[in-house]
């Protein structure tokens, strides 16, 4: 693991915090519906990464990583996190 928003968090206090993981190929994205406000940043920001009445809700490979950084980070309750993979 490499780059997290807003903190270094290590994965497993994101999932103890009851973040739920959905994984990428060059990211994972974290979600927390505990805090969620239902803004709809990530929504109106990339629909083909986040579309509520798909399951997984969450594809985060449908979008590039450089995208999927901006909008994540727009989530104003910290209810979205990711963690970029190493790439070699």
């Amino acid at each position: 693991m490499s780059n997290i928003n807003e903190a270094n968090v290590p994965e497993k206090e994101l999932l103890d915090a009851g973040y739920r993981k959905y994984s990428g190929k060059e990211m994972d994205i974290y979600y927390n519906q505990q805090i969620c406000e239902h803004a709809g940043n990530c929504v109106r920001g990339n629909p083909d990464v986040f579309e509520v009445g798909r399951r997984p809700w969450i594809i985060a490979d449908n979008g590039e990583t450089k995208s999927n950084e901006r909008v994540l980070n727009s989530c104003p309750t910290g209810a979205l996190k990711y963690i970029k993979k190493e790439t070699a």
